[in-house]
């Protein structure tokens, strides 16, 4: 996939501010997070390096291509839901997430230097099953079911 910086898209891109964005729950959002994870599930995606020594600032702008993130950033649907790009800070805002839950999704130290998509996707569905559910809609969101 080629990347662009923002600068570059608007000179090539026609952009239509007018048009309205997908309103989505922060469930939704991790679930479709989670779909488009699993579309591609063997995909080696690449973590990012120690995110929790990071200060606040260096963090949030933490980025690489292959990510969990940027594959997130790839979608259209999540795109015109309003994710801005595919650094750590926008996850975090865009989904919702603590920086300990993103922490969990991103980071070398739980998956190494390269992780499957599909090992990510069940971590991001248990994530979303806690918004208001039990045990028992965590685990089976974990379990796939």
């Amino acid at each position: 996939m080629e990347q662009h910086a923002v600068d570059q898209l608007k000179a090539i891109a026609k952009i239509n501010r007018t048009y309205p964005s997908s309103e989505m729950s922060r469930r939704e959002k991790l679930e479709r997070w989670a779909e488009v994870l699993e579309h591609d599930a063997g995909r080696s995606l690449s973590t990012l390096h120690e995110t929790e020594y990071q200060p606040a600032a260096m963090r949030a702008a933490m980025r690489d291509d292959g990510t969990a993130i940027s594959v997130a950033f790839a979608d259209p649907v999540l795109r015109a839901a309003g994710l801005e790009n595919d650094t750590y800070g926008e996850a975090k805002r865009f989904f919702e997430l603590t920086d300990r839950q993103l922490h969990r999704l991103v980071c070398f130290c739980h998956f190494g230097g390269h992780v499957s998509a599909g090992t990510v996707a069940p971590h991001m569905r248990s994530m979303a099953a806690r918004e208001n559910n039990g045990i028992i809609a965590r685990l089976a969101a974990f379990f796939g079911q």
